[in-house]
């Protein structure tokens, strides 16, 4: 190996680390503006929240799909703090969980109906109250 092959070797490395840096600094950046909007919350025992249910890819809830899933049910009153993030929620007894925590949503009512026709068929649409949503959550 000649000088000439280690000066080129050696000035290939140095801009390797000068752009390993440079990244460095761009993502600690970015941390730092991201971080700015970041704020915790903490919740207190009566407090009212919603329950985030996580949409799944290929899971059907409450008898939706995709993005018509609810991603939230609720409100539910706060018993207790079980850890920093975590909480014990008062659940209805109505809403029985499996042991995969997926429960069965039921309609109760049906408020409109509707027929919409497209040139070779017909699609219906209805307006329903589920057993775990209020009144003014219909979908």
């Amino acid at each position: 190996m000649d000088s000439l092959d280690r000066d080129l070797l050696r000035d290939s490395m140095e801009q390797v680390h000068m752009i390993q840096y440079r990244l460095l600094t761009a993502q600690s950046r970015q941390k730092s503006y991201a971080d700015r909007r970041v704020r915790a919350f903490v919740f207190m025992e009566g407090d009212h929240v919603w329950l985030r249910v996580s949409p799944m890819k290929g899971v059907m809830r409450f008898g939706k799909k995709g993005k018509l899933n609810p991603r939230f049910i609720g409100p539910f009153v706060i018993l207790s703090r079980v850890g920093e993030e975590a909480y014990k929620l008062a659940l209805p007894p109505s809403l029985k969980l499996g042991p995969d925590l997926t429960f069965e949503e039921e309609p109760i009512a049906i408020f409109d109906r509707q027929i919409r026709k497209l040139r070779t068929k017909e699609i219906a649409s209805m307006k329903v109250q589920w057993k775990h949503q209020s009144a003014r959550e219909e979908s």
